[in-house]
């Protein structure tokens, strides 16, 4: 019977695994893609081009809290991923039939609603099957296979792009979608603890009884300081990042290098296959102190900023990307590890953490739109130093202000493997 049950869990453990590898491109819609494809075959101006990719992020910012409330209380966590790959799935093929100024931002507005619910309930659902003591491991494996999903997503994408058409990458990310919708499904409801997935602990919630038990108010959780300082690092990390990806598109499609969609791939790939060593390697040392380790993320960022600005050379704007690997394969497993330390026992891990990125969905869609108006008036370098100048004020504040959030104490975990 144990034999059994351990069986069945790595069956929920391996559609983890799928559901992360599928849901690569899927949770940040098709991407720098849309900056090429509306620059290149729709010839859309900069300014356009940056409304169009801050309208995701606006739409996140105004879904996610909501989101992440709701995944606490939900329990049909697995459906709800499915629905917003679908929601994915309707907004890529909506840019394909019409794409049109209205259209584009409707369909960008989908996908952002769909990004508010995919982390949260991602990370719920993992946190219900594991628990917090083996949860820095399992998000690093998590992220680990979202990345990898990238390098394959991104090889495709270039090869549909440049060989067949670009309106193929939205179709390839539609499929991707649909498969995350079949997968999620996949994941067995009865090995989901619910109190787990909202950060409950559950001899208190046991004890107390409904599914109210152990839940902090509004008030006490957002009353910690610690979580309104994470908050602005992680609203100027993401200022900082967000456009530069895109600019970078830009910058390769607008007549300095054939092939922009090949070019844009290698960016992703080169990225995303330093992310899936990084991202294991930050989960596995995340348990002796988040800090040190976040504090990397931070320090190659503005680093990587200048470096866009020596050359326009596409081979070396690919190999800057690297880079990116570092920084965002540390922030993906780092940024969870640490809302669920400062929202342990509280039963608000999800709400909190959709908070957060609500703060870093602000960031993200001001950073595209603002680099959009710069980069029409001023040029590209203009555009990558100021996010580079702005990537330097978040590593201050995290290094001088953001203090050690890791916990010594034991947390109930699922005797199974991560």
């Amino acid at each position: 019977m144990q034999e059994t049950s351990k069986r069945l869990h790595r069956q929920s453990l391996r559609a983890l695994d799928y559901l992360n590898f599928f849901l690569a491109d899927v949770r940040d819609g098709v991407g720098p893609y849309l900056a090429i494809y509306l620059q290149a075959s729709r010839n859309w101006n900069p300014a356009d081009i940056g409304i169009a990719m801050s309208a995701m992020g606006i739409a996140t910012v105004i879904a996610q809290t909501p989101a992440g409330a709701l995944v606490d209380r939900l329990r049909a966590k697995r459906l709800l991923i499915a629905l917003a790959a679908g929601l994915v799935a309707l907004g890529c093929g909506s840019i394909i039939l019409l794409p049109t100024f209205a259209v584009v931002i409707s369909a960008q507005a989908l996908n952002g609603v769909a990004a508010a619910i995919f982390p949260p309930a991602v990370a719920a659902i993992t946190l219900g099957i594991v628990g917090h003591s083996k949860l820095d491991k399992r998000i690093g494996r998590n992220e680990s296979f979202n990345h990898a999903g990238n390098v394959a997503a991104a090889t495709l994408a270039g090869l549909v792009g440049h060989f067949i058409a670009r309106e193929g990458i939205f179709l390839l990310v539609g499929g991707m979608a649909i498969a995350s919708a079949i997968v999620v499904l996949r994941v067995r409801e009865e090995d989901i603890n619910h109190e787990w997935a909202r950060g409950a602990e559950m001899e208190e919630a046991e004890a107390e009884g409904g599914n109210q038990a152990g839940v902090s108010g509004f008030a006490q959780l957002f009353s910690d300081r610690r979580l309104a300082i994470f908050a602005l690092c992680a609203v100027l990390f993401h200022f900082a990042n967000a456009a530069m990806l895109p600019l970078v598109g830009q910058e390769l499609s607008a007549g300095k290098a054939t092939g922009a969609s090949l070019y844009m791939s290698a960016c992703i790939i080169v990225a995303q296959l330093v992310m899936i060593p990084v991202s294991s390697w930050a989960g596995r040392l995340a348990h002796g102190g988040r800090k040190r380790i976040f504090l990397i993320a931070f320090a190659v960022l503005p680093i990587r900023g200048v470096l866009y600005t020596l050359s326009d050379n596409p081979y070396f704007l690919v190999s800057v990307q690297a880079l990116d690997g570092i920084g965002a394969g540390i922030f993906g497993v780092l940024s969870v590890l640490v809302v669920a330390d400062l929202t342990k026992g509280t039963g608000r891990f999800n709400l909190t953490q959709a908070a957060i990125g609500t703060a870093v969905g602000i960031g993200a869609s001001s950073s595209n739109l603002m680099t959009g108006f710069i980069v029409q008036k001023a040029g590209y370098n203009a555009g990558f130093l100021t996010l580079a100048a702005i990537a330097a004020v978040a590593l201050a504040t995290f290094w001088f202000a953001m203090p050690e959030t890791t916990s010594k104490e034991d947390w109930p975990s699922a005797a199974i493997e991560v």
